[in-house]
């Protein structure tokens, strides 16, 4: 029987979005759960509730954010955003948080999407939580190798 490991969650934190996924108890695969909506960048109050709550739902024990670097690696306004969300998300559910590269993430997103056959206008609807699912599966693979 294979060992049970720890429950990651991914996190895709946009602007008025944040994609979420959480990974197997064997630490293998991820699935996007949902997509939490606000009104804007600075109304965080209920995204982080709802971050409490799927934490203690599929019993969360380490959080993976994307880190929204730029094609050639450096970091700019996006960065600064996506770390102050990190730190609030530590502070609030006394978890770890790792950092893992999201370049190109939103691309192979939209790509799973176009070979799903999924309409372009539904695009947004599923857009953050499969970018989360794949934020933590590459976590997930970085992790075995």
């Amino acid at each position: 029987m294979a060992d049970v490991k720890e429950i990651v969650m991914g996190l895709d934190y946009g602007s008025v979005t944040v994609g979420v996924a959480v990974s197997d108890s064997l630490g293998l695969t991820a699935v996007g759960i949902e997509t939490i909506q606000r009104t804007s960048e600075t109304k965080l109050r209920r995204t982080l509730a709802r971050i409490e709550e799927l934490v203690a739902q599929y019993h969360v024990t380490k959080i993976v954010l994307g880190l929204p670097v730029h094609m050639d690696g450096s970091e700019g306004e996006r960065v600064v955003y996506a770390r102050a969300f990190g730190e609030k998300v530590a502070k609030r559910l006394s978890l770890p948080v790792v950092w893992q590269d999201e370049r190109l993430t939103t691309y192979e997103a939209r790509e799973i999407l176009r070979e799903e056959g999924t309409d372009p206008k539904e695009y947004k609807k599923h857009l953050d939580r499969i970018a989360a699912a794949i934020i933590l599966q590459d976590y997930l693979d970085s992790q075995r190798r």
